[in-house]
């Protein structure tokens, strides 16, 4: 496993497992074989509502905490400073833990000021070791760094291989802050799987379109968590550090950028009315 230092010391395992669209029911055996195939970093979310799945899977797991990695986020129903601080207490609850490793706003609407204020407190009070944020777009992100003493340590925004975020990178390393891709694998939009380019060159190194695509974004220093619900994929999208992709490989993925989300925007007022609807 290799790890990323973020901007406050904090070490993290720049590759683990995601939890979004695994069901409650499945999520506590999910996040068990995930952890027995090696990960050690879990991002879970309140919107998620399976937090309780993966708090009984580090509590039965036999690691001890202090060698796994938790990421939640704070919803937007839960924004504002009383709301998200009595959120985080509930999510640690479900979790079991007294502390995360990593805690982010979700989404940048409703008052994420009023979150991000209950986010450092809970850090200073060690509640968590590190504070972020997700789906900033670069305008967003500026405007909440700029007027707080903690700054995010990641931005867990869509990245992958058809969206690479070229410009939010540059404006992420003036803060010192770390991309997080979600959705790694576009969730097989634009016919992910079976891409010529991904596919050729995993070809060479016996390597499938999915590890390629991790790689790629390992290698640009990109946080990633891929989810699967079976066992061997989750295997497979661990074994992607015995091998590593030239200059050329890269030049030729980086062909592939789109730069622009395959899924929504967030400058769009029916996403954004749809967004804030959810768990109203």
């Amino acid at each position: 496993m290799e790890y990323v230092k973020l901007n406050n010391g904090v070490e993290m395992p720049i590759l683990g497992y995601g939890v979004y669209q695994v069901t409650p029911e499945e999520c506590e055996r999910c996040v068990s074989d995930a952890i027995a195939a090696g990960y050690r970093s879990i991002d879970t979310a309140q919107a998620y509502y399976n937090e309780e799945g993966v708090g009984n899977a580090i509590r039965a797991c036999g690691v001890p905490r202090e060698e796994l990695f938790i990421t939640t986020k704070v919803w937007i129903s839960n924004s504002g400073y009383e709301r998200a601080k009595a959120s985080i207490d509930e999510s640690l609850r479900k979790l079991r833990t007294d502390y995360v490793d990593l805690l982010l706003i979700h989404q940048p609407f409703g008052d994420y000021y009023g979150t991000y204020r209950a986010m450092e407190e809970a850090y200073k009070a060690g509640k968590t070791r590190a504070i972020g944020v997700s789906n900033f777009y670069p305008d967003r992100f500026v405007d909440l760094a700029e007027f707080f003493e903690v700054k995010p340590v990641v931005n867990q925004v869509e990245t992958h291989v058809f969206n690479q975020q070229v410009k939010l990178l540059e404006i992420m390393k003036e803060y010192g802050t770390r991309v997080m891709s979600w959705g790694p694998f576009a969730e097989g939009r634009n016919d992910f799987f079976t891409n010529e380019t991904l596919g050729t060159i995993g070809a060479k190194y016996g390597k499938s379109v999915a590890q390629v695509a991790l790689r790629f974004l390992i290698q640009r220093g990109i946080i990633v968590i891929p989810k699967s619900t079976h066992r061997e994929r989750m295997e497979e999208n661990f074994n992607v550090f015995d091998f590593e992709l030239t200059g050329e490989d890269m030049t030729a993925i980086g062909l592939l950028d789109k730069g622009e989300s395959l899924f929504f925007s967030h400058y769009d007022p029916e996403t954004v009315r749809f967004l804030i609807n959810i768990g109203k």
